[in-house]
């Protein structure tokens, strides 16, 4: 059974800093891309970043600059470095796995994913 779980998520003054974690199970975390996903209260899932299998990152472009993503394949985790916080980055957050044959090959389409975790809430306060 593949299991996703986030962690991290919290209260944060605006300009803060947050890092997320996601730890993966029952999958060979090396053969994914991981991806990044939020979704702020009464709007839909949109895409944050994305790592390949090769750590290749793409970021949203408001993500851009303020956030950076790194994995441990020998930990099965991929992190979600998270600077210079605004209140419009208060979402819930959840990381997804894409499985990829290619090490370069990412998405940023969330129906393209294969498995979800339940999320972890950041808010950032003003």
């Amino acid at each position: 059974q593949v299991r996703l779980v986030e962690s991290g998520g919290g209260l944060v003054q605006a300009g803060g800093s947050l890092t997320l974690s996601c730890i993966a199970s029952g999958l060979t975390f090396s053969d994914y891309a991981m991806g990044w996903f939020r979704q702020a209260p009464g709007k839909e899932r949109t895409f944050v970043g994305v790592i390949s299998r090769g750590n290749r990152a793409y970021f949203a472009d408001y993500a851009k600059g303020r956030f950076t993503i790194s994995r441990d394949n020998a930990k099965n985790t991929v992190h979600l470095q998270m600077y210079s916080l605004k209140p419009e980055d208060t979402a819930v957050y959840y990381c997804a796995a894409v499985q990829r044959t290619s090490v370069q090959t990412m998405s940023s389409n969330s129906r393209d994913y294969d498995y979800w975790g339940q999320g972890t809430q950041v808010t950032v306060s003003s």
